[in-house]
């Protein structure tokens, strides 16, 4: 089982027009409840998990974002927000092909509301096995180190938690040693203060000393890297390049939790990680793809291993080497 924690939810909008300028009518609209956690909740649904949420949502566009994410295969439980829940538009012009990205800030989140959300969440843990992932930014007001008290938490409650955020939030969350660490390379270049030019197997390192999980790193087109402290694994797939990649990293993050849920090796779990935030990135709309797709992608997946820098390291947690199942 598959669960998340969204923080700030929005609704996510696409439009394809012709070209940004000037007065345009859509060629095509696609709507979806959205922000990083229910993206990725939302295409973990659609890779066949069993899948639940735990979202903050203000009436009217909250009302819109519960109702979808609901008809997409989410058990859904909705904390109260007190805010307008936020819309984030992507415009793609088909004439040159460019996307313009429009994400409204996160909406503030009360102390009390953002308790409410955690001990939820918590509360569901305890009776929800499998793995819980915190995914995408907080808001400006949400309580210093909430993100590394959620951690502890759903620790403390017997299930296996993954991180996918950035900034201050990211860094309080792997000190609390989360089981996995998905981040694109800017993130992990921020949060460890690494040489941006550095290999990535190196990045990877850094960020597992911070954390003594599991760690993955994203990089576009060149690829993603993942290491469990005994080997580094690359995965490619080529020739596929998509004109939609708003929610490929989510998309990518549900394809690793989907293959580790079901009791996948880290190789396995990269194959279908890559192979989801393809196809993500084939049609419109965040987090929205083609089961039938990503099951042939994911025999194109190019996997390289190599050895982990300076030989493997223990995990810090265990004593042992660290396991991703």
């Amino acid at each position: 089982m598959i669960s998340a924690l969204a923080l700030s939810p929005s609704l996510d909008v696409t439009y394809v027009v012709d070209e940004l300028e000037g007065i345009q009518r859509p060629l095509s609209t696609h709507r979806v409840p959205g922000g990083k956690a229910l993206n990725a909740a939302r295409a973990a649904a659609a890779l066949g998990a069993r899948v639940s949420a735990v979202a903050v949502l203000g009436a009217g566009v909250g009302d819109d974002v519960a109702a979808g994410a609901r008809a997409e295969g989410v058990d859904l439980h909705v904390v109260p927000g007190e805010e307008a829940t936020r819309s984030c538009v992507s415009i793609l012009s088909r004439r040159s092909g460019r996307l313009t990205e429009v994400y409204e800030q996160a909406v503030p989140l009360a102390a009390a509301t953002a308790a409410a959300a955690v001990d939820t969440a918590v509360a569901l843990a305890a009776r929800r096995p499998g793995w819980w992932f915190a995914s995408g930014g907080l808001p400006a007001s949400a309580p210093a180190g909430l993100l590394a008290e959620v951690v502890r938490s759903w620790h403390d409650a017997g299930v296996r938690v993954a991180v996918d955020s950035h900034g201050p939030a990211l860094r309080s969350a792997v000190l609390a040693r989360p089981d996995l660490v998905k981040v694109n390379r800017a993130e992990a270049v921020e949060l460890t203060g690494a040489d941006q030019q550095a290999p990535v197997s190196e990045i990877l390192a850094e960020v597992r000393a911070l954390t003594g999980g599991a760690v993955v790193v994203t990089d576009g087109a060149a690829g993603a890297w993942a290491t469990d402290g005994r080997r580094v694994l690359r995965a490619r797939l080529e020739g596929h390049v998509g004109r939609f990649p708003v929610g490929s990293g989510d998309s990518f993050l549900s394809g690793l939790l989907v293959a580790l849920d079901r009791g996948d090796d880290l190789a396995g779990a990269m194959a279908l990680a890559t192979a989801a935030g393809t196809a993500n990135a084939q049609v419109p709309g965040a987090a929205v793809l083609d089961p039938v797709l990503v099951g042939r992608l994911v025999a194109e997946v190019e996997l390289t291993e190599a050895a982990y820098p300076g030989g493997a390291r223990p995990d810090r947690r265990s004593g042992a080497q660290s396991a991703t199942t």
